[in-house]
């Protein structure tokens, strides 16, 4: 193991860690909802929706996605350390000090921010734990972080012995590996993996939240308003004020109405499900008109003693568990008990209801649920086109 120097970095080497990975491996890092919908495809999100709607986890339809994502940074990971070491004889040996004088800057780039992290062994949680987001004791951590990966491949080389070999590319990038390369590899990618895991999470369930809600809605034969528009058979997704929040808005006709919230939200988070049925009141108004609404909370599942079906009566609202088959035509069913609405889905055979779903899903406009949604941040896009039912705000 290579004799470790403290070394300032420059401003070009700040740049560097991104400069080591491909533009399109870049775009995978930071990519947000409406990017994964680029790079996955519609059709392969109208067969995720499809699985939720019957019933399936969100997880396990999106866990292909994830581990697709994962093992496409783990190698590009791995050639950001042969292409930084190819560069630099000393590359591997001063990425602790090149990492935390890139974190002590200010306004990062999340990109930076990230690689610098992993290079560390951090995470955005991480940091904000370890580190309790004071960048005054990077220095200390950084120290503690190398002294430790030493005593590990001390005590590893007495037991196994010395690791040697090269790893190159086709580009001509040729390195020499140890433990100590092999080590910060391993220990970023461990970290790069928390965070696409947590990252993704709450991507895929903000993303497939609304896709879910306006999808149904549509399907039922709503139809769907950019902005908030009083009207018949009308929907909007995120509505929210000072006083409540739903993850959709739907009018029947005037002066009745449902609000819609939905969660990815299991058993083993009741009190995230409770805090879903204290934000509604069966009374809202409207742009100056009055509506009488109901309330129809979505969660994945319901733990047998929870308090949040009860909880839910009291603002005259229904619980829908996503975990059930079929669970679209329960809501079928409490529209035309809350507001008087009578579908097809209501009658139909459960032995129709997939396929029903499947052809019904091919006409939804999921473009426009993107375009017209914030998703971890993005602006909201007003669409310029008015739907079938709308009435134009006064």
């Amino acid at each position: 193991m290579g004799k470790e120097t403290k070394k300032s970095s420059s401003s070009d080497e700040v740049e560097r860690l991104s400069s080591f990975i491909v533009q399109a491996s870049l775009q995978l890092l930071v990519a947000n909802g409406v990017d994964l919908i680029q790079q996955i495809g519609v059709d392969v999100i109208r067969d995720i929706i499809l699985d939720i709607l019957v019933g399936k986890n969100l997880r396990d339809s999106t866990e292909t996605l994830t581990r697709r994502r994962i093992a496409a940074l783990n190698l590009a990971m791995a050639s950001l350390f042969i292409k930084g070491a190819s560069t630099s004889p000393n590359f591997v040996n001063q990425l602790p000090y090149t990492a935390s004088s890139i974190l002590a800057q200010k306004s990062l780039p999340k990109t930076e921010r990230w690689l610098a992290q992993w290079m560390l062994g951090l995470t955005d949680k991480a940091f904000q734990n370890v580190l309790r987001d004071n960048k005054a004791l990077l220095e200390i951590y950084r120290d503690n972080y190398m002294q430790t990966c030493k005593e590990i491949i001390d005590h590893h080389r007495q037991v196994y012995g010395e690791l040697s070999g090269s790893l190159k590319l086709d580009d001509g990038a040729e390195v020499p590996i140890d433990w100590l390369w092999l080590t910060y590899l391993l220990n970023a990618i461990g970290s790069q993996t928390l965070t696409i895991r947590g990252s993704e999470k709450s991507t895929f369930g903000k993303l497939f939240e609304k896709l879910v809600l306006g999808s149904l809605l549509s399907i039922l034969g709503f139809h769907y308003v950019s902005q908030h528009r009083v009207g018949e058979k009308v929907f909007w997704l995120s509505s929210q004020d000072e006083k409540r929040e739903s993850d959709a808005t739907l009018l029947y006709e005037i002066g009745r109405g449902v609000r819609f919230d939905i969660g990815f939200i299991g058993r083993g988070n009741p009190e995230i499900s409770l805090d879903k049925v204290t934000r509604f009141q069966q009374a809202e108004v409207i742009r100056d008109i009055p509506f009488y609404m109901a309330t129809i909370i979505i969660v994945d599942r319901v733990s047998r003693d929870s308090r949040i079906v009860d909880m839910a009566r009291v603002v005259n609202g229904t619980i829908v568990q996503m975990s059930a088959a079929y669970w679209p035509q329960q809501v079928a069913e409490l529209l035309k008990e809350t507001v008087g609405y009578d579908h097809e889905l209501v009658s139909m055979n459960e032995t129709h209801i997939e396929e029903y779903l499947r052809e019904k899903l091919k006409t939804v406009p999921l473009e426009s649920f993107v375009r017209n949604f914030r998703i971890n941040g993005l602006p909201e896009i007003e669409a310029a086109s008015t739907t079938e039912g709308e009435k134009p705000l006064a």
